[in-house]
């Protein structure tokens, strides 16, 4: 270590890149706190936006839009209470959760599919890995109030597999979709519900 004592700019260049080491790990810790601090703020306006007339007008005319509210989830045994947006886009689930916009309505025949931030953005879906089979989730939308239940306990997929929110005619199903493991994109954690009550 003595050419480090000899040379001045090895020093200054040891000192810079200590300095930017520090600043893109403070960078790595503020920021899922920052997301959540938005995705905060955006769940206010969707929450005045979710009781308005006009929401309720453009859900039973089917012209929502992405980035509009469209129904709240909540999972009892996990403590999520979160409105979900209409679509998957990057700027859509800032919300936090998004409805996947080739899916059904919560409620309508078929399999309606919902996909939730895990580490960011609130992670409304953080602890989806401890739900259960049994587990109850309530879908409340302009229209109405769905209880859908568990089917089966969590499974994972790879990320390029789409199966699980394929569309399935002839039943009332509700699936979420989030990363996995936590952290990582490389997998998907899906949860499988059936409807129960409306």
């Amino acid at each position: 270590m003595q050419w480090l004592t000899r040379n001045a700019w090895a020093r200054r260049a040891l000192s810079g890149f200590s300095v930017l080491l520090a600043v893109v790990g403070v960078g790595m810790l503020a920021y899922p706190f920052a997301t959540n601090l938005y995705q905060d703020r955006l769940q206010s306006r969707l929450a005045d936006e979710f009781a308005s007339d006009e929401l309720r007008q453009a859900y039973a005319n089917g012209t929502l839009g992405e980035g509009d509210a469209l129904t709240r989830i909540e999972i009892p045994k996990t403590g999520v209470d979160t409105v979900v947006v209409e679509g998957t886009s990057a700027s859509a689930l800032r919300a936090g959760a998004g409805h996947y916009p080739a899916t059904p309505l919560p409620g309508e025949p078929g399999n309606v599919a919902i996909a939730g931030h895990r580490t960011t953005y609130g992670r409304p879906f953080h602890d989806n890995d401890k739900l259960r089979k049994g587990d109850l989730i309530l879908l409340e939308t302009p229209l109405g109030e769905f209880k859908y239940q568990i089917t089966r306990d969590p499974f994972v997929v790879d990320s390029h597999d789409w199966t699980p929110i394929a569309n399935t005619p002839g039943t009332r199903a509700l699936t979420l979709t989030t990363c996995h493991p936590k952290g990582s994109a490389k997998q998907r954690l899906v949860v499988r519900a059936q409807l129960v009550e409306s």
